[in-house]
């Protein structure tokens, strides 16, 4: 098992990506403590988790939120031991996010707490425990919209996420020394509820982009899962500051 013991956070753990890395990183041996604000989706994972024989502990935590941040990490210090992975997974996509001409001021902040001051709380009230034990491993998700822009823009989505990549750089440099590695993941289109809601309800579309895709289909949960298990694990000792693209070829797709 490549995370055997390893106390691994995982952050939006209660359904889609989240949910999968949960289960995936218990299968791998994790005490994963799976924080979300939707308590049922939350149980529901640690239940699945624990039918399966893998060790999990649900903590209710709003990210964006940072008396709610500071307490989950202090209960998981107590419950679970000293977070040896912090897993960044927790964002949100409204479909009222558009072009900053169109986009309501409340959405865009909305977008930018939960995506990247989120990232900042965790990292803020994590990273302090890691460097006590000299190591710790960093996973944020960013997307691959963080590099390549769109016709149909999500505004304060796509530059949340590119604010994570280049959050991601400095933890790297920062840190590094102290026995932490940080990276990000960049998504391309992944078939999660969070997608499906926002566009792939309509077939006309879901064509119109699959058309872009060279592997012929949209990523699944797993394909983001199998990096994530990588860069938590000791195997991923010597990658550090590294944006990895993870999206069937998207974004070398000129026509």
């Amino acid at each position: 098992m490549r995370l055997r013991n390893k106390v691994c956070v995982i952050t939006g753990a209660g359904s889609g990506m989240g949910r999968t890395a949960a289960k995936m990183f218990a299968a791998e041996g994790a005490i994963v403590a799976v924080l979300d604000i939707d308590e049922v989706a939350a149980k529901q994972t640690v239940a699945d988790i624990h039918k399966s024989g893998g060790h999990a502990e649900y903590f209710l935590c709003d990210v964006g939120n940072e008396e709610s941040v500071k307490q989950t990490i202090e209960k998981i210090q107590e419950s679970c031991g000293t977070p040896e992975v912090l897993y960044n997974n927790a964002g949100i996509m409204p479909a009222e996010d558009h072009s900053v001409v169109d986009t309501d001021e409340a959405v865009w902040d909305q977008v930018l707490k939960i995506n990247v001051k989120g990232i900042y709380l965790m990292c803020k009230h994590t990273i302090p425990l890691m460097v006590s034990k000299g190591a710790g491993s960093i996973i944020n998700i960013a997307s691959f919209v963080a590099s390549m822009g769109c016709s149909v823009p999500q505004d304060a989505y796509t530059a949340s996420k590119g604010a994570v990549v280049a959050l991601t750089k400095s933890l790297a440099i920062q840190f590094r020394p102290h026995g932490i590695r940080s990276n990000a993941i960049c998504p391309g289109p992944i078939e999660t509820p969070l997608l499906t809601d926002w566009l792939l309800k309509d077939e006309e579309a879901r064509q119109v982009r699959l058309g872009r895709q060279p592997s012929g289909r949209f990523g699944r949960a797993e394909d983001i899962v199998h990096c994530a298990i990588y860069l938590a694990s000791n195997e991923s000792d010597w990658t550090n500051g590294s944006i990895i693209p993870i999206d069937g070829g998207i974004t070398s797709n000129y026509f």
